[in-house]
């Protein structure tokens, strides 16, 4: 039995309403519910007069006439993207043509799978490119606000969270959420930094995590600790697997995820894939080369 994490799901919304989330943030979520994206994405807006926005979302003219609605009267100066996933960032470019916004974000590239795979998730942008690059530790400012820009690969090579100073305050993107684990797909998606990068955050000690989906994370100490011990309680599981003679991920999924939508499997094969390069990496397994979600795995002796 997988370590059990304290999930948080309730949260009150209308698709398309800004609503005033903390003294700084307002929300507005776009109309893309689905098995990766839960209730849909959380479009963050920072501050008043002149704004930042956090992950556009997707490039909907519904979405995009909602967002619009909720900065009228106000100039969008910066817009910032956690990923280049299919539900994160295709509004950015419309958006900062409407608005004359810039685009931060991430210029280090998507790593190619040498493997023939299933699409997780929404996808990956291939259009996507930001104005500027970012980097951990960039900071910026607005009348009222502060954002820092935080490095967390694992996710993706290039995932960055950005940290509101003046509420102590990570907008968390994918890397940590509320309403379920993350999806970690190799080649782009890399377990060891993963875990770095959740640790990383756990020690930062913030008051409230704001993922782009779902409700925020009221005890980020104590929750990203869970998402911790899932993680390595995941990886002791893989670990008995291999000593019972399992050699394909998908038998694996079958037995470890039993108490998951099946709909969740590819995307579950695809995080045992990202324990099983860790564990080779660490001397622990070996397998065929190259390493993919139809390999063969063996304990290694």
């Amino acid at each position: 039995m997988a370590y059990k994490i304290a999930f948080v799901r309730e949260m009150d919304f209308a698709y398309g309403e800004a609503q005033q989330v903390s003294p700084l943030i307002r929300r507005v979520i776009a109309n893309n519910p689905g098995p990766f994206t839960f209730t849909g994405t959380g479009v963050y807006i920072i501050g008043r007069g002149e704004v930042a926005l956090i992950d556009p979302g997707p490039d909907t003219p519904e979405h995009l006439d909602a967002l619009m609605r909720a900065l009228e009267g106000e100039r969008l100066t910066h817009i910032f993207v956690t990923h280049s996933h299919m539900d994160h960032s295709p509004a950015a470019r419309p958006l900062a043509e409407r608005t004359g916004a810039k685009i931060y974000a991430s210029s280090i590239p998507l790593i190619e799978s040498p493997c023939d795979s299933v699409r997780l998730e929404a996808g990956d942008d291939g259009q996507f490119e930001p104005d500027a690059a970012v980097s951990d530790g960039d900071r910026f400012e607005g009348p009222g606000w502060s954002i820092q820009v935080v490095a967390t690969p694992g996710h993706t090579s290039h995932h960055m969270a950005y940290a509101l100073i003046e509420e102590n305050a990570l907008f968390s993107g994918d890397h940590i959420m509320g309403w379920s684990t993350t999806v970690i797909g190799p080649p782009d998606g890399d377990m060891s930094a993963y875990l770095d990068s959740l640790v990383k955050v756990r020690d930062r000690d913030y008051d409230v995590l704001w993922p782009t989906h779902g409700p925020p994370i009221r005890e980020p100490h104590a929750f990203v600790q869970s998402y911790l011990d899932h993680r390595l309680d995941r990886e002791a599981q893989v670990l008995r697997q291999l000593e019972n003679g399992k050699r394909l991920i998908k038998d694996m999924v079958t037995e470890m995820y039993a108490d998951v939508d099946k709909r969740l499997h590819p995307a579950a094969c695809h995080s045992v894939l990202a324990h099983m390069i860790r564990l080779v990496r660490l001397g622990r397994a070996a397998c065929e080369s190259p390493a993919c979600v139809d390999s063969e795995f063996w304990l290694k002796t």
